[in-house]
């Protein structure tokens, strides 16, 4: 699955995902980092990956159609939050459908 982290994704779940043989794009540390919300969002849709991003603006996009987007809360990045977030991504199912996911770790 072609997936993009924004900056804030911990690196560990990052190299989880390159492991289970995701093509990951990191932002972090790219001329991308930063970017602003709306042009992000393009660019991950041209490139038609899920977006893995902290960032709860990216809900105004719920209503329209998209290859996929996984929204976590991080308190503090740790390996329990880190499976759980790869877990979610294994279903794989959900991102082909287009459905929004937000995720709230407890």
């Amino acid at each position: 699955m072609k997936i993009v982290v924004d900056e804030h994704i911990p690196l560990m779940t990052v190299q989880t995902l390159r492991e289970m043989g995701h093509e990951v794009r990191d932002i972090r540390g790219t001329p991308d980092e930063g970017m602003h919300d709306d042009e992000l969002w393009m660019m991950v849709q041209r490139q038609r990956c899920l977006l893995i991003t902290t960032d709860k603006g990216f809900t105004q996009y719920c209503t329209v159609k998209h290859y996929g987007v996984l929204i976590i809360r991080l308190r503090q990045p740790n390996r329990h939050l880190n499976s759980r977030c790869v877990s979610r991504i294994e279903t794989a199912t959900i991102w082909r459908s287009g459905r929004f996911t937000r995720f709230c770790p407890t």
